[in-house]
């Protein structure tokens, strides 16, 4: 799920509507306005969106109402905490050996 998120979150277009949707539920017109895209691009957004799980859509009667998913965000930023976590490892071992070599060298 982590990298439909990810695949999803790339285009700063969605990550705008993503921004705006952090600040609570919205309507469709709230979260795209200003925007200087057409309706149907951001119809293409919003599905990429939620087909990835970043949002749910909710219509009552005409009108759709967007919300985001905290878990599928939760489990995005779980993902990247554990290659942050591993990636700091693995320079501590990197720096590590550099030490090493300075003092014999």
């Amino acid at each position: 799920m982590a990298n439909d998120a990810f695949t999803a979150l790339a285009h700063p277009t969605r990550r705008q509507i993503v921004e705006r949707l952090s600040e609570g539920a919205t309507t469709v017109g709230e979260a795209s306005r200003g925007l200087a895209i057409s309706k149907p691009t951001i119809s293409r957004h919003l599905k990429m969106l939620e087909e990835a799980g970043v949002i749910t859509r909710v219509i009552t009667g005409r009108t759709h109402h967007l919300a985001l998913r905290p878990e599928t965000l939760a489990e995005t930023s779980d993902w990247i905490d554990s290659q942050r976590a591993r990636w700091e490892r693995l320079f501590d071992v990197v720096g590590e050996y550099l030490d090493e070599r300075k003092e014999r060298g």
